[in-house]
């Protein structure tokens, strides 16, 4: 029998500043969009290996190490100045990619840019748990992912557009302007929210730490479990179904029919959660929706548009729920002031990158490209058994029981 529990913390709600987030999580999550599913391609065209998954090992290893020590940063700038120095570096590695066009100086760029536009989200992060409140935990951050989901549906389809028309320069000046945008709106709104922070250990102290937070643990893994799927999926789909004879406008159909599910389930589930039944049940429902559906695209062959946009839409119902329940299930166990262990929580994408990139690319040289989608699915499945150990949270109804 799972052991429930209603954590409560020092916290305190602020509409008006959730409501800005909102706004600046949307224009992010769009801006990203417009880059995240050609990226691979631009790394292969800029280096000529076929393979890209070696730049976002780099990236990625590059990224778990700042995040490991990042709640020294924020602990000694604040959460908003840091928010803007990532900010800034991202608009900075931006323009550097339109000026030096495809080669090995704009990968540089290129993996400077993945860098800080996943701190500039850490960062976003930490803010946002400073502005919520336990109970609203679900709701809060499932209308934050249906708000930033809402952006990366439109991504896709812009992006692939722009591509076919102007190359990429067309895509990194349009991510430049939306960046440039988001960074004024941020910088008027989001000033001075530099909560108190009083951590002080090494990053080993931090780790043992959370180690010895079992529920923390089993959650990130089901985190980690999330970001392999979107690893391998981001990485390889695209370049699959132009192995397939797919060109790069239908590509963009594909994909923003994909990610509709992020904005229909996103908020309704983080209200189940937090009202009628907590997150443990829907975290195992989605797993397996994940892993099976993940599993059928090994088994087609189709280049047809409607079938891929059919049978990615269902790998995303399951990814929609993990992400939001994850979310809420971890922000249960926290508060605002837990910046270490909600900066530990997010290297979860970084491991899950590194360690999809190095797997992808050992695995690559002896099978076939469409086995990664096996691999994929085996990942999956493995999360099922620490989904199963999580203690589930208390839901509004069985605390009103209680």
């Amino acid at each position: 029998m799972s052991i429930r529990r209603h954590l409560i913390h020092n916290e305190k709600l602020n509409p008006k500043k959730l409501k800005l987030i909102n706004l600046i999580s949307f224009l992010m999550g769009f801006s990203q969009a417009v880059l995240v599913y050609v990226m691979a391609y631009y790394f292969k065209v800029a280096s000529g290996m076929d393979s890209p998954g070696v730049f976002y090992l780099i990236s990625y290893s590059i990224l778990l190490v700042t995040l490991l020590n990042f709640h020294k940063i924020i602990k000694k700038f604040g959460k908003s100045a840091t928010f803007y120095f990532s900010f800034l570096v991202k608009i900075t590695a931006m323009t550097l990619l339109i000026i030096l066009g495809p080669s090995p100086l704009s990968i540089v760029a290129l993996i400077a840019y993945i860098i800080f536009a996943n701190l500039s989200w850490v960062g976003l992060d930490n803010i946002l748990e400073s502005l919520s409140i336990d109970r609203m935990s679900g709701r809060i951050r499932g209308l934050y992912l249906t708000i930033v989901n809402a952006g990366f549906v439109f991504g896709p389809f812009i992006s692939t557009r722009l591509l076919d028309s102007f190359d990429f320069s067309g895509i990194f000046m349009t991510i430049l302007l939306l960046d440039s945008v988001i960074f004024i709106i941020a910088l008027i709104g989001l000033r001075n929210i530099n909560h108190e922070f009083n951590q002080r250990e090494s990053v080993l102290e931090l780790v043992k730490r959370v180690l010895k937070r079992k529920n923390v643990m089993y959650s990130y893994y089901t985190s980690f479990t999330l970001h392999f799927f979107y690893a391998l999926m981001v990485i390889y789909t695209p370049l699959y179904l132009l192995s397939l004879g797919i060109g790069w406008k239908d590509i963009g159909i594909i994909f923003s029919v994909m990610l509709i599910p992020f904005v229909l389930l996103q908020y309704p589930a983080g209200r189940l959660a937090d009202k009628e039944m907590g997150e443990k049940e829907l975290i195992i429902l989605a797993l397996f929706l994940m892993g099976v559906s993940t599993l059928t695209i090994y088994f087609i062959n189709s280049s047809a548009v409607a079938v891929w946009a059919i049978v990615l839409f269902s790998t995303r119902i399951g990814a929609a729920l993990l992400e939001i329940l994850s979310d809420s299930y971890f922000y249960k166990r926290i508060d605002g002031g837990d910046v270490d262990i909600i900066n530990f929580f997010r290297t979860a994408r970084s491991v899950a990158y590194i360690t999809a990139s190095a797997v992808s690319v050992l695995f690559l040289f002896v099978f076939p490209l469409k086995t990664v989608f096996l691999l994929v699915a085996a990942v999956v499945f493995s999360a099922l058994y620490p989904a199963f150990r999580l203690a589930d949270n208390m839901s509004e109804k069985e605390a009103a029981k209680n």
